[in-house]
């Protein structure tokens, strides 16, 4: 058993300093020492898959990162691990607690992640190893993980058993209360202008040195052929994590950060938004381009007719939410956005673009992480 502070120090000494993740109660003493620790930041996430995804924009702000999260949530992990963290190369520390292990009583919903804990995280190819179990450990153990990612630019996990580390008091901030702000705009039911039509006027009417996050699918591509540059990320990958992406960045870099994302990709993550308004990042803007429909896959119906995303933003905590379905109108809303610490939604009707030949980036993922890093810092 070790102490929780010594490992967070351990971490932070070799560069780890924010975190994230989900609880469990084998994390507890862990979870509730890095919440109370100076030397750590920490994100609390809606479900694993969106830790992981904050942690990888946190990782293209500069910073080093830890996700914490229960074996059962690791089926929750695997899209971003193997979508986003593995064609990027992203890395982070992966700890994931060993409810379920044979031979030690547990509830019967972790009997069979018990058996199979180490074999899921090396089929997703995330080399892992014993948490540390004494203090003279922990230094070698995190300097074989650190070494690992340097070499391979991938996750590392340790998995955590029942006792691991001793307990913990925990000093936590509550959430503070967030007014609900009144949308503004209204949809004018007039024909929406073409995705592409809008990922235009944003990309040319916000400040020059902003990060643009593009999700995956027909929107990451109309932005790379409208403009391949350093300050756009084309998630390629890790459906419903842009948003998350977006608000591990923002919470690590002054620049603004704008998501753009898809009505599809949002209600898959639809606890981001809930996350991004207790976490209140003032220089983020999360654009969702609604078309109705799945394109990229063939034109499925989505649910979004039913959705009000502006109202969801605004219970959620958002500072600014707004939605508008006409060029102009979308133009106008930005601005005003753009003018009010955010967070901020747009939710913005659009009408698929049908670009003949759509190309897709020729820059490899790994590229635009790295080159993406560096201008963000």
């Amino acid at each position: 058993m070790i102490d929780a502070p010594d490992f967070i120090a351990a971490a932070a000494e070799r560069g780890i300093s924010f975190w994230t993740g989900v609880p469990c109660s084998f994390l507890t003493p862990l979870m509730n020492a890095v919440i109370s620790s100076s030397d750590a930041a920490y994100v609390g996430a809606a479900s694993e898959g969106e830790a992981v995804a904050i942690a990888a924009g946190a990782w293209l702000a500069g910073r080093e990162t830890a996700v914490m999260c229960q074996n059962s949530g690791l089926g929750n992990t695997v899209n971003p691990l193997t979508s986003l963290n593995f064609p990027f190369r992203i890395p982070t520390l992966v700890l994931t607690t060993w409810r379920g292990q044979p031979g030690i009583g547990d509830e019967p919903q972790h009997e069979l992640m018990g058996q199979i804990t180490q074999g899921l995280l090396d089929l997703v190819q995330v080399p892992n190893a014993p948490f540390p179990a004494s203090a003279a450990a922990i230094g070698p153990a995190l300097d074989t993980a650190m070494a690992r990612m340097a070499e391979t630019s991938l996750p590392f996990g340790f998995v955590l058993p029942k006792g691991g580390v001793a307990k913990s008091p925990l000093d936590e901030t509550p959430v503070a209360a967030r007014p609900a702000c009144t949308p503004e705009g209204a949809f004018t039911a007039a024909e929406p202008p073409r995705r592409v039509e809008v990922l235009d006027l944003i990309r040319a009417s916000v400040p020059d040195d902003t990060g643009l996050i593009a999700t995956t699918g027909y929107c990451g591509r109309e932005l790379y052929a409208l403009d391949d540059a350093p300050a756009h990320l084309y998630t390629v990958g890790s459906m419903g994590g842009a948003s998350a992406i977006g608000l591990g960045a923002a919470l690590n870099t002054d620049r603004e950060i704008v998501v753009l994302d898809g009505d599809g990709a949002a209600l898959m993550k639809l606890g981001n938004l809930a996350t991004i308004g207790a976490e209140q990042p003032a220089n983020l803007t999360h654009v969702i381009l609604d078309n109705g429909i799945h394109e990229s896959t063939g034109g499925q119906r989505t649910v979004s007719p039913g959705v009000d995303f502006a109202t969801v933003a605004s219970a959620c905590g958002y500072a600014f939410a707004g939605r508008a379905d006409t060029l102009e109108d979308s133009g106008t809303l930005l601005r005003a956005a753009l003018a009010t610490p955010g967070p901020r939604l747009l939710h913005l009707k659009v009408s698929p673009s049908r670009i003949e030949n759509l190309p897709r980036p020729k820059v490899t993922p790994e590229t635009v992480a790295r080159r993406f890093r560096e201008y963000l810092a």
